[in-house]
């Protein structure tokens, strides 16, 4: 295996995940690592691939689309997940292969996925952004108001709401950020308990906290720089 390549790498974050798990009392398969692959080269993607990651994450519509065009009969399923900013105008355009939409930070974003699920007869599954730093560059709803729109998602008929996801603020310090994804699975233990809807999934944490988050219940992590390099 050649050294600092992206299988090596992924081995060493596999290991991360399973000792966090370990941790925290879980199973190392109730977590979902999501390689980050926006503005990765084909080629870098097509080594992810062949190393086992089988979940992408790209931040732009246009990206996702030609990288899947790119890469499709290649390998076997790559399950593409949407995990950036989504505009409304966008969803038409990956509305049909997306394998989750981990953004939805707005009722009206969450109303047009449903009319675009709807005009191709697909439910689509998605989560609900929160967000819980507070910080007013993050998008996403306050987690007081979060039960309200996952009520109102629910009942949405071609969208299938699966759970929750939040941005931290970037750290060096990973424990500083420990509340913050704490404060999302309260929240969607809350929802749970008082409206009754599952919500299987948490997706938080990235390359430097993605250990924290598995600790206080993440389901997937979404992990770039740990797999694919540092950005160019």
């Amino acid at each position: 295996m050649v050294e600092n390549s992206v299988a090596q790498r992924y081995d060493t974050v596999r290991k991360q995940v399973a000792e966090a798990c370990a941790r925290s009392g879980r199973n190392s398969s109730d977590v979902t690592i999501i390689g980050v692959s926006k503005a990765k080269s084909i080629q870098v993607i097509q080594e992810g691939i062949a190393a086992g990651i089988s979940d992408l994450g790209e931040n732009y519509a246009q990206e996702m689309v030609e990288k899947k065009e790119e890469l499709s009969g290649q390998h076997g399923e790559v399950r593409w997940h949407y995990i950036g900013h989504l505009q409304r105008n966008k969803v038409k355009y990956i509305a049909s292969f997306v394998h989750l939409i981990h953004s939805v930070d707005s009722e009206r974003l969450a109303h047009e996925v449903n009319r675009q699920g709807e005009k191709i007869g697909r439910r689509i599954p998605v989560l609900l952004q929160v967000n819980t730093s507070g910080e007013s560059s993050k998008l996403g709803c306050y987690p007081g108001g979060a039960m309200t729109i996952a009520e109102r998602m629910e009942r949405m008929e071609y969208l299938d709401l699966q759970g929750l996801m939040t941005l931290a603020a970037f750290t060096d310090d990973p424990e500083t950020v420990r509340p913050i994804f704490r404060l999302l699975r309260d929240t969607r233990d809350l929802i749970r308990d008082r409206v009754g809807i599952t919500l299987p999934h948490l997706s938080m944490g990235m390359t430097n906290d993605f250990q924290v988050a598995i600790e206080e219940g993440a389901t997937m992590v979404r992990i770039g720089t740990a797999l694919f390099g540092a950005r160019e």
